[in-house]
């Protein structure tokens, strides 16, 4: 298992930008699939990005596609987060999370089997 900590949220204005970082241990960072998800109160955890393990590919779930941008970089063990055109209802907590497989590509946090702890991202109109 690959220990995940995240960091770069925050209290934003709509239409601001944040980038969040997530750091990981270990020398394996590059055998994993890496993603993003947000869970907003009362609602489901959900699938926001992942990127391959090299970082050439990205996926990207319809509602951030075009506004935020995940990438790697396997030299620091960090995947990153670029939200950009941010919306209140972008407001949630955000996790970073690796996938050891290629079922990672579902996109269901079953297939993650390391999380960080949360970052809080406030998007204010």
């Amino acid at each position: 298992q690959v220990q995940l900590v995240e960091s770069g949220g925050g209290l934003v204005q709509a239409g601001d930008s944040l980038r969040l970082s997530c750091a990981a241990s270990g020398r394996t960072f590059t055998t994993y699939l890496m993603g993003w998800f947000r869970q907003a109160p009362g609602k489901e955890r959900e699938f926001l990005a992942i990127v391959s393990r090299s970082g050439g590919s990205t996926e990207y779930v319809d509602s951030v596609k075009g506004r935020f941008t995940i990438s790697r970089d396997n030299a620091k063990n960090t995947v990153y987060l670029q939200m950009n055109s941010l919306k209140p209802e972008d407001t949630a907590v955000y996790y970073c999370a690796a996938a050891k497989t290629d079922y990672g590509y579902n996109g269901r946090p079953e297939d993650f089997g390391s999380w960080g702890q949360g970052t809080q991202v406030t998007v204010s109109s």
